[in-house]
């Protein structure tokens, strides 16, 4: 298994690095090529890797943060799920956004990747939002349901303010991530909290 490839990129496209290392040229499948950032070819990087393995191919697929790469492999353990549409749902989002997604049953913002179809981002989340920490993503207050698509609505001040931003047009990612974003939200009321959030939501 190889870990990572440390060494220079030769080529970037869209969805594939080609990097050299000891004279020897990788070539990886990447999410985008926005994913690398600033790295340029004839640059130094390091790319976490994971090899798939198939009787009539071996692929190489590779991320700039070990992140990324953990919730690649979380992603492939979804039935239904393989490599590519994997690696496409992280062109479209990544980790951190993914993972907000999943936790607040967003299936419209995990399907606006190429090839995957709201069914398919229905089982990531059905599959995944056990495997989430709530808390270490959105600081969400223990006890309190963050859920807006379950079956219970979120409840307490947190919850009533990302209700109502959904309600508002905001997808249920953003309105967990502008709810949470609001500094010093503890003691002011929906009213306050709601005005301080929606100046930082996106809708």
């Amino acid at each position: 298994m190889i870990a990572y490839i440390k060494g220079e990129l030769v080529s970037l496209s869209e969805n594939q690095a080609v990097i050299e290392n000891n004279g020897m040229g990788f070539a990886v499948n990447i999410p985008s090529a926005a994913s690398f950032g600033s790295v340029e070819p004839g640059m130094s990087v390091k790319v976490y890797t994971y090899m798939n393995v198939r009787e009539d191919d071996i692929s190489l697929f590779g991320f700039i943060s070990e992140d990324d790469l953990e919730m690649f492999k979380m992603l492939i353990g979804v039935s239904g799920i393989g490599p590519k549409n994997a690696l496409s749902i992280l062109s479209a989002l990544n980790a951190s956004d993914l993972r907000v997604a999943i936790i607040s049953g967003d299936a419209k913002a995990i399907s606006n990747a190429p090839g995957v179809g709201k069914k398919s981002a229905e089982r990531v989340i059905l599959e995944l939002k056990d495997k989430i920490d709530i808390e270490n993503v959105l600081g969400a207050p223990a006890g309190e349901s963050v859920f807006v698509n379950a079956a219970s609505p979120g409840s307490g001040v947190f919850g009533e303010v990302v209700e109502a931003l959904v309600s508002m047009g905001a997808s249920d990612s953003e309105a967990f991530k502008a709810a949470r974003a609001v500094p010093d939200a503890d003691g002011l009321s929906v009213d306050e909290y709601l005005k301080a959030a929606l100046k930082l939501v996106k809708f």
